[in-house]
Order: structure tokens, then C-alpha cells, then sequence
């Protein structure tokens, strides 16, 4: 089993990840994590910290000669913005410095005030440290080493912006081998360039405004063998644990699989995907849909077919024009507090929600090919293909 778990704070000496049960034999480069950490950073609309840090993945455990070794994986993101908050971050001193203040004026929409009074804090920095998007840094490094795993096995997955505020692209005619080379080509991983255009105005106005935008992502995977999950118990179907880790990410208010949403105003008879048979198919993939409404999932399970996730991002909790919010010490109203933020992080988290799928992705691939080195899988998932080619 792959367990996933990260930890530190924004402005802290770094944020980490942790892999535990990732299979042994795996050829890894520093590349392979850096690329996609640099990805995460860039987009229109990103904030000042993005021009502070320059971020790189350190491993402190479980990788040696660039091959993975089998034991838990350990993967650092070290800020460079901590010098700057050493008096204020430091782990055994009171806070100090110009930094050191209390936030007592709780942010609508971030996890400050509920934070606080669960945790019994009296500064909100307690919370919002640990609750920032600087967490994602861990999983996009986690992300990395998965969808390296993923592609020894055919799986290719990509994530791009559908919409951004108002802007809504067209996608129709882009088939799913363009969406990567046309999404990284513009500044806010879109597809559309028409679209892509508007929505950097729409950008660029609401950091006029001081306010923020958010949108929609859509993450697709494909190669997936059919089996992957199970239709036995809630926590083990593929689409209620892509869910989970969808909404996980920071800011995320909604996942739909598939047509979803988009779905309910059809009849049964124009939604569900006609099985056909095709002679001479890749091993395994004899079986498949005249359609792709369902997004790759039937009953917890990947169908073989590509997988296809939207998320819905909300705009960014923290104003330039701050929202009205209470003082948590005199409870007078007053303005929420102002933290250095970005005005649309929409494209990095087309980037965030990819990883976040390859993880997901990798623990059903290891929990059904199980073994300890990616040879063993390998045999594994042949066995496997060859046996359901007999159906």
C-alpha cells in the first residue's frame, strides 16, 4: 500500500513529502521532480513569493544512485523566503521581529477562525502556515515520482484550465494528444488561445480591483487498465478517492467525473456509455465505450477508457481589499488581515490536481500489481492482461 503524507508550514524551513511502500527499481533524475515544481510556479496572476522562491526538490531518504530503493522516500522543498522569517518561524524561540504579531483578524473562506478556535490557538499564523497552497510543493514532488512510475506502465496524464472567472474555453476539436503541447504553451495552461487571452485580461483586472478570480481545471489520464479500485466498500472505489484528493487541494469546492454536473439533464438512454467489442484490441482493452460520459469509472472502478476530472477552484481567500471579519481579542468588526498573495492561482493548479491524480493513480496500480520492485509489478500487470484478453 502507498501511503502519502506531507508536512510543513509556508514560511517555515520547508514543506515536505513523504511516499511510503513505493516499489523498489524505479530510474529516477532530480529533473523528473524539478520540471513540474517549476511548472507549479509559473501562470498569469501569480503572486511575489513565486519571485522569491526557486523551487527544487532535496530527497533525504529512499532514493540512492537515482534509482528508488523500496524504503519510505523522503522529499524536502526548502523556502528561501524562511530567512526573512527566522525570528518569527523559529521552533524553540518566542516569535520575534517585525513578523511576530498576532493575526487576530480571521480571513473569510481560508482556514483561520475555524482553525483557531479548534485548535485553541490565539494567532492565526498557527493555522494559516500550515493551511497555505505552499503545501502543494510536497505534492507535486510526490505527483513527479508517481507519474514516473505510471508511464512504465503506458500511463499518460495531463491537466489544463477550462475556465477562469467569467472565460470559458471552447475545447471542442482538440483531441486529448494536443491538450498538453497547446495548454503549456500559454500563460494559463488553456487550450483555447482565444480564451486564454480573456481570461489574462480578466485576470489583470481583478488585480486592479485587488480581488481574485478562480475557475475550473480538467485533469485526463489515459492507458489505464480496467480494474483499477473496487465496487466493494466506499474507501477502495478509484472515483471516490480521486474525489478526496481533489477536494483536498486547497481552495477546491468541487470535483465532477465525467460529464457529472453536466450530465443530470440527460436522459439514462443519452448518458450511460454503450459497451462495444473490438477485435484485435491491446491486451486487456478488447472491451470498450462508444462514448465517454462516465470519464473512465464505472462502480469505483477504471473502465479502460481515459479518465477525465474537473475541479472547481474558488477565487483565492486572501484580499488586497480585504473582507469584513471580527477581531478575535476585542470581537469588534474590523478588516481581515492582509497576507502577500497571488490575484489567480487557477493554472498552478492545473499542475497541483495532475499529481494529485498520479498519486491516486499509483496507490490503485500498486495496490493491484502489488510487489516490491517495479519488476515484480511489471509481471504482475502482464499476468493480469493477458488473463482478462480471455473474456
Amino acid at each position: 500500500m502507498l501511503r502519502f503524507l506531507t508536512a510543513g508550514e509556508s514560511h517555515g524551513r520547508g514543506v515536505f513529502g513523504l511516499l511510503d511502500g513505493f516499489p523498489a527499481g524505479l530510474r529516477v533524475t532530480p529533473e523528473d521532480v524539478n520540471f513540474w515544481l517549476v511548472e507549479r510556479q509559473k501562470g498569469f496572476g501569480r503572486g511575489g513569493r513565486m519571485k522569491i522562491e526557486k523551487d527544487e526538490v532535496d530527497v533525504l531518504a529512499g532514493i540512492r544512485g537515482g534509482v528508488t530503493l523500496g524504503g519510505p522516500i523522503l522529499l524536502a522543498v526548502w523556502n528561501r523566503d524562511f530567512e526573512n522569517w527566522k525570528e518569527s518561524m523559529d521552533p524553540w524561540r518566542e516569535p520575534s521581529g517585525k513578523r511576530a504579531r498576532k493575526i487576530v483578524q480571521p480571513r473569510p473562506g481560508h482556514a483561520d477562525l475555524v482553525g483557531a478556535l479548534k485548535y485553541g490557538h490565539d494567532d492565526c499564523r498557527n493555522v494559516l502556515e500550515r493551511a497555505s497552497a505552499r503545501e502543494t510543493a510536497a505534492r507535486v514532488c510526490a505527483g513527479a515520482l508517481c507519474r514516473k512510475l505510471l508511464g512504465e506502465f503506458g500511463v499518460g496524464l495531463v491537466g489544463h484550465v477550462i475556465q477562469i472567472g467569467g472565460v470559458i474555453a471552447d475545447l471542442s476539436g482538440i483531441p486529448s494528444g494536443k491538450t498538453r503541447e497547446l495548454s503549456m504553451a500559454s500563460e494559463v495552461r488553456c487550450c483555447d488561445s482565444a480564451a486564454g487571452t480573456r481570461m489574462m485580461e480578466a485576470i489583470s483586472r481583478a488585480k486592479e480591483d485587488r480581488d481574485t478570480l478562480g475557475g475550473v481545471v480538467e485533469v485526463r489520464a489515459w492507458g489505464l487498465p480496467p480494474g483499477l479500485g473496487s465496487h466493494t466498500q466506499w474507501d477502495t472505489k478509484l472515483d471516490g478517492r480521486i474525489a478526496q484528493a481533489m477536494v483536498s487541494i486547497q481552495a477546491v469546492k468541487g470535483v465532477e467525473i465525467g460529464i457529472g454536473f453536466r450530465g443530470v439533464g440527460r436522459s439514462g438512454s443519452e448518458f450511460h456509455d454503450e459497451i462495444l467489442y473490438h477485435n484485435g484490441a491491446p491486451p486487456g482493452h478488447q472491451y470498450g465505450r462508444r462514448t465517454n460520459n462516465a470519464g473512465g469509472t464505472e462502480g469505483g472502478m477504471s473502465t479502460g477508457e481515459e479518465l477525465v476530472v474537473r475541479l472547481a477552484k474558488k477565487p483565492i481567500s486572501t484580499l488586497m481589499r480585504p473582507l469584513k471579519s471580527v477581531n478575535m481579542e476585542t470581537k469588534a468588526a474590523v478588516d481581515a488581515v492582509v497576507e502577500r498573495s497571488d490575484t489567480c492561482a487557477v493554472p498552478a493548479l492545473a499542475i497541483i490536481a495532475e499529481a494529485a491524480v498520479a498519486i491516486v493513480l499509483a496507490q490503485s496500480l500498486i495496490e493491484q500489481f502489488g510487489g516490491d520492485s517495479v519488476a515484480q509489478m511489471k509481471r504482475s500487470y502482464d499476468a493480469y492482461l493477458t488473463d482478462i484478453s480471455r473474456r
